[in-house]
Parts: C-alpha cells; structure tokens; sequence
C-alpha cells in the first residue's frame, strides 16, 4: 500500500487523489500510487478540505483534530497525517478501497 506510510510515532501519512463534486462521498480504489477518494462538497472555499478530513475522521475512529492536511489545500493530490488511529482502523481502510 504505497498510499499508505505508517511513522515511527504510531501516525500514518495518507496519499491520496480527491475527486470533488461527486454524487455521493466514499472511497473509490486506487488512483496510481494514492488511494482515490470522492467527496459530494464543492471544491470551494475549503468546503471538500473540510468534508474529507470529516470521512477521514469517522472512517478511522478519531477526533477530526487529530488529522492535519499536509499538502494539497487548492490541489486534487492531497497528505494526510493521522494521529491516535488503531492500526485496525488503518487496515480496515485499507481493506475497503471502495466502497
């Protein structure tokens, strides 16, 4: 999973290829080496930054400030780092590249 970069303090760093505007918000599998996820916000005013970081929160189990968006803001390419996640839940992640 070269989407996926596990740390040494127990975070994750997530590469990932967002698709705004979408019907529906959800995981849709790989997109070369990022995990390829759509989101039903508008690429406007920080609105799909926020509603990603949203899924990615609920998806994984932690507190929406336990995710910081690394790179990426006004770009489809994002970096998620991901703190306080279970390994499970990173797995179970991995393991549903679409949904």
């Amino acid at each position: 999973m070269s989407w996926l970069q596990l740390q040494a303090d127990g975070s994750a760093i997530l590469t990932l290829h967002i698709q705004p505007g979408a019907r529906r918000t959800g995981l849709a599998g790989l997109h070369g080496e990022a995990l390829k996820i759509r989101l039903a916000a508008p690429p406007v005013d920080g609105k799909a930054n926020q509603a990603l970081l949203a899924f990615l929160a609920e998806r994984l189990g932690v507190p929406r400030a336990q995710l910081t968006l690394l790179s990426g803001a006004s770009s489809r390419a994002k970096r998620v780092a991901v703190h306080g996640a279970s390994p499970a839940a990173l797995q179970a992640l991995a393991h549903a590249e679409a949904d």
